[in-house]
């Protein structure tokens, strides 16, 4: 069946065309009126703009090229299966919600608050994002050449991978599980607590109580930039290049590094021998 094209439409109304299917958009404006491809399938859509809220839920097999979704395009994209997105800028918030394979090339989301909540199979390909809670509660992400300004980032996700990223997000990956984070800067206090399997790789990492309460954290040449009391209870196998500023009471494993300016360890809280500490250089203890 061929598909039907729509061009240069200017589209009003609730519900302008729900339950489409097989339609090529180009040029097209969906203005006022909820939901106008509600139960759609088999769209595709280049160089148009949604100006309302909800234009896709409950939708399958969407191709959206040179679109933009603005402000009140919020809550844009829920409940909607493979779906790619390509060249975009979307401004509203809380989009992405509940979608299985969601696939983001080139993308700019000025205001990401409350974005990509509880969806699977998720592929991010130069995505930037400047908005808290991004990414809660997802699964199955690979993020490459990823930049975000936001915090309390991937709460609770579940099997990641990032590469080339840059973060300014404070509590990041908190609850999360089965994480690697590859050739990336992350800047935020209180970074990986409570979560399990945290791995970074070649990564820069400033961080108030970072690394804190993790479950298997592993860190192979790493950069801890301004990084105090780090690993709080925390069972560990770190290999950092150049000094640590303060390690507290890890619960095992090994931490390696140039030099710990500041290790407290305190007996009454975790078994000083469960931890080895092996510095290149000298390290201070508190007194």
């Amino acid at each position: 069946m061929k598909a039907r094209e729509i061009r240069q439409e200017y589209l009003t109304g609730e519900r302008a065309l729900f339950q489409g299917a097989d339609l090529k958009i180009y040029d097209s404006i969906f203005a006022d009126g909820e939901s106008p491809l509600k139960e759609s399938h088999d769209i595709e859509l280049e160089g148009c703009m949604f100006k309302w809220k909800y234009p896709f839920w409950y939708a399958k097999n969407i191709t959206a090229r040179n679109c933009t979704w603005f402000e009140m395009a919020r809550a844009g994209v829920w409940y909607t299966d493979n779906i790619t997105v390509e060249d975009a800028v979307i401004e509203a918030p809380k989009n992405f919600r509940r979608c299985h394979t969601v696939n983001l090339r080139n993308v700019n989301f000025p205001n990401a608050a409350e974005t990509l909540w509880n969806c699977e199979d998720v592929t991010l390909e130069h995505v930037s994002a400047k908005g808290d809670y991004f990414a809660m509660n997802s699964r199955n992400m690979v993020l490459r050449d990823f930049q975000l300004v936001g915090n309390y980032s991937f709460d609770g996700v579940k099997n990641m991978e990032i590469h080339n990223a840059r973060m300014l997000s404070k509590d990041a990956f908190w609850n999360s599980e089965n994480v690697t984070v590859y050739d990336s800067f992350i800047s935020g206090e209180y970074l990986g607590w409570n979560a399990k399997n945290l791995t970074l790789i070649n990564c820069t990492i400033e961080s108030l109580q970072g690394m804190c309460y993790i479950d298997n954290l592993v860190m192979k040449n790493c950069k801890l930039l301004n990084t105090t009391l780090a690993f709080e209870y925390s069972t560990v196998d770190a290999d950092i290049t150049g000094k640590i500023d303060s390690v507290m009471n890890p619960s095992g494993g090994v931490i390696r590094a140039d030099r710990i300016d500041e290790l407290i360890v305190e007996k009454d809280k975790v078994d000083p021998a469960k931890t080895k500490i092996i510095c290149r250089r000298e390290w201070k203890e508190a007194v």
